[in-house]
Parts: structure tokens; sequence; C-alpha cells
């Protein structure tokens, strides 16, 4: 006789699939303050300390849709402790790096380990309380402030632990969570049923070699300059690679990037200004951590409590966007918060190489202010243009194009940092402003807040049956 099915344990359910994301957003932010110190002892340049922080977010970009794909194959709860256990080892990998190529071959993995573990860890959410839509919304929520905790939290641990034991242990510390995590997987999450779907090949090379190639040109041009054959011939190949992606894409039945969601303005719009938030903030985050330790000789405890401003205002802003978005919509609010992330990097871009820290100060209010409140309203306003069935892959486009703007913001701005110093940085900030301001342009044209029917239309083949209306 069969068994009724066990009902999941909200609590233990939610911990086990958000510790894996904290993880994952806590090797985001957790590095940047340990940069200095990392360089000095693996005689690493600034060429090589972007490309520990891009090799992360290109793997995890790269690879995040297609990851997805791999847990509707095999079962999510099995694809995500194998990430979980690929990204602890990875992480063990990058605190015994003996040299930058190294580090750099364990960041590439970590960002394997970390794209299977934010789809499968909202896929297993979805498994669980399907039955239940407020429980499950509470989850996703829940599963989002972790992300957040991590994300804004990594600063501040990174410096301490990089003054207390050594920047490796920015890396060590995640074994321990990293099999406690693995431990309440095998025992709470349930796993998800596999679906056959199509693998696009194709798509992920091109993906992975696009990516590559354009953030691996814009980094030598700091060290070479524009100009250079070798760099105009990389941008070259890297815009060719990225041409034939399109193409293939808009041609395969089950395509890894389904190019027919951009038929709609508003989603877009709101992929367009996703890009040049992340984009401009982790350039930002970047050269800013590497400012206070190299220019201005903070200490990493120091640097990292100097983004404490930073942090709390953007968990600050994220809480109230939910009641702002009531009371003026999505646009407005990405319009707004936009606006003021161009402000606030206005407002960082006098920055010199004896600045006090008061003057730095209210940028670091201003500028998370409005990001904070821009971008929950951006992912409303996407997920708003497709059917509820199709707002995992439509996040995952999200996301992935997001990352992949956040990897070429610090490729960007670390050449810019690597030419000229604290007037790279400042050239950066300047340019900040004004895509945030593009940004703001972008939302105020492209997004339109009554769109409340979904209508990006894609054929049935090319999604996975669960998927499918």
């Amino acid at each position: 006789m069969r068994q009724p099915r066990r009902r999941p344990h909200f609590g233990w359910t939610i911990l086990s699939t958000s510790l894996g994301f904290a993880l994952v957003q806590l090797d985001v932010s957790v590095i940047n303050v340990a940069l200095a110190r990392m360089g000095s002892d693996l005689h690493a340049g600034v060429a090589a300390l972007q490309w520990v922080v891009d090799a992360y977010a290109l793997a995890f970009a790269c690879l995040l849709l297609s990851a997805g794909v791999l847990g509707d194959q095999i079962g999510a709860r099995r694809t995500f402790i194998a990430g979980l256990l690929l990204f602890t080892a990875a992480s063990a990998g990058c605190g015994l790096a003996p040299n930058a190529m190294a580090l750099v071959a364990a960041r590439v993995v970590q960002g394997i380990g970390a794209a299977s573990l934010v789809p499968c860890s909202l896929s297993l959410i979805n498994h669980a309380f399907h039955h239940d839509p407020a429980k499950r919304a509470r989850a996703i929520s829940l599963w989002t402030a972790a992300g957040g905790v991590g994300l804004s939290v990594g600063p501040v641990l990174g410096g301490v632990l990089t003054d207390a034991f050594g920047w490796r242990s920015i890396f060590l510390i995640n074994l321990p969570v990293g099999l406690a995590g693995v431990g309440l997987a095998c025992r709470f999450l349930e796993e998800s049923a596999p679906h056959r779907t199509r693998f696009d090949l194709a798509g992920q090379l091109l993906a992975v070699a696009t990516l590559g190639v354009l953030t691996g040109a814009i980094i030598e041009a700091g060290s070479v300059g524009w100009g250079a054959p070798a760099v105009l011939g990389s941008l070259s190949l890297g815009l060719f690679l990225g041409v034939c992606f399109v193409i293939i894409e808009g041609r395969i039945s089950a395509p890894m990037l389904p190019l027919g969601f951009f038929s709609n303005p508003t989603f877009s719009a709101a992929t367009a200004v996703g890009l040049l938030i992340n984009l401009t903030l982790y350039g930002m985050i970047f050269v800013f951590g590497l400012y206070l330790q190299q220019v201005r000789r903070f200490s990493p405890t120091w640097a990292g409590l100097a983004f404490l401003p930073f942090s709390g205002t953007l968990t600050l802003s994220n809480v109230m966007n939910g009641w702002l978005s009531r009371v003026w919509g999505p646009r407005r609010l990405i319009v707004v918060g936009t606006v003021l992330g161009a402000l606030g990097f206005g407002l960082l871009h006098g920055l010199g190489a004896t600045s006090p820290y008061s003057a730095m100060l209210p940028g670091l209010l201003v500028l998370p202010l409005g990001v904070g409140l821009a971008v929950p309203a951006m992912t409303a306003s996407l997920l708003g243009t497709v059917p509820k069935a199709r707002s995992g892959a439509a996040s995952g486009v999200l996301n992935t194009v997001r990352q992949s703007g956040g990897a070429v913001g610090v490729a960007f701005y670390g050449a810019l940092m690597a030419a000229a110093g604290v007037a790279g940085i400042r050239a950066a900030f300047a340019l900040s402003s004004a895509l945030l301001l593009l940004a703001a342009l972008t939302a105020a044209w492209g997004i339109r807040e009554r769109n409340a029917r979904p209508t990006c239309h894609l054929p049935d083949d090319v999604w996975p049956e669960k998927y499918r209306r």
C-alpha cells in the first residue's frame, strides 16, 4: 500500500533551502574587503583580483539557466545537494589556493555550485508548498530575506575574519556551514519529480565564450590600453560570439534564453534596468573596497564597517518597498529609485586620496536607498508580464542578465581604476550616474503600469511540461 505524502516542515524546509542561498550571496560580497590583503599575499595585481571576483560571477551567470534545466531532468533535491557539496569543496580549494591562478580556478567551481543552488532551492520551495500559495509566498519572502542578509553582512564579516584569521578564513568558514546545509537537505527536503527537458548545449557554450571573452578583454584593457590589438580583437570576437548566441537562441525549439520574453516592452525595460543597476553597483562595491584599503589605508575590519550604512539602508529600503509600491506603483518607484541612485553616485564622485569618511557617508546612504527601492519593483514589474507558471523561467532570465552585468561592471570599473587610480574611480562614479539616469528613462518609457495581463508568449514546446498551462 502506498504511503501518503508527508507534509514538509515549514521551518526546516526554509532553513535547508535558505542556507544555500545565503552562502551564495555571502560569497558575492564577503570577498571585496579581503582583496587588498589577498593581492599582497598572492602578489596579484588589480587584473588578477578582478578575475578572482568575476570568475565566480561569470560561472554563476552563465550556468544559472542550465542548472535549472538540470534540476528538472534529474531532480531539484539531487542537484541542490550536489551543488552545495561542489560549492563547499570549492571553498576549501579557495582557502588553500597557493597562487592567484589556483584561486581563480576554485572560484569558477564555486560559481558552478552556486548556479545549481539558486534555481533548485526555489524549485524545492515550490514543490514543498504548492498546495498552499500563502505559505509558499511566505517561504519565498523568507528565502529572499536570507539572501539579503548574506549579501549585507558579507563586508563586515569578511573584514573581521580577514583581520583576525587572514583572508583564507572567508572561504574556509563555508565548510561547516555547507556541510550542515547538506545534512539538512538530506534530512528535510523532498525530491521533486524529474521532467524530460532538452538541454541547449550550443547556447550554453556560446554564453560562456561570449561573457568570458568580453570580460577578459575589458580586464586586460586596464593593463595594456583599449587600443591594444589583443583587446580590440577580443572585443570583436566577443561581439561576434554574442550575435551568434542570439541567432541560435532565436532558431532552436528549446533555448537556454527564451527570446520570446523580450517581445514585451515591460519585460525588456525591466531587464535593461536590472542590467544597468548591477553593472554600476557591483563595479562600485569592487573599486570602493579597494579604494578604502589601498588609498585610504583602512584595515579590512574598518573597511567592512564602512559598508554598514550602505548595507543597513539597502535593507531598510527593501522593507519600505512593499508599502511604497502599493502607494506609488512599480514604475514610479523604479524611476525614483534609479534617480536617487544616480544622485548617490554623484555624491561619491568628489572622493579623493585624502577624503574623510564623512564625505563618503551621504553617497553611501542615498545610493542604496535608491537601489533598494528600484530592484524589488523592477522584479515585480517583470514577473507581472508572464503567466505564473512561467515566473521561474522569467526570474532566471533576469538573474542571468543581472549577474552578467555585475561581472562586466567589475571588469570595466576595475580597468578604469587600474589605468588611472583615484581619477579612474571618479570617472567610474560619474559614468554610474549617467547609466542610472538612463535606467530611469528606460523605466519611464518602457514600464507599463497597467500591464496586468501576462503578454509574453512562447510556443509550448519551449517549456518543460511542468511550466505549461
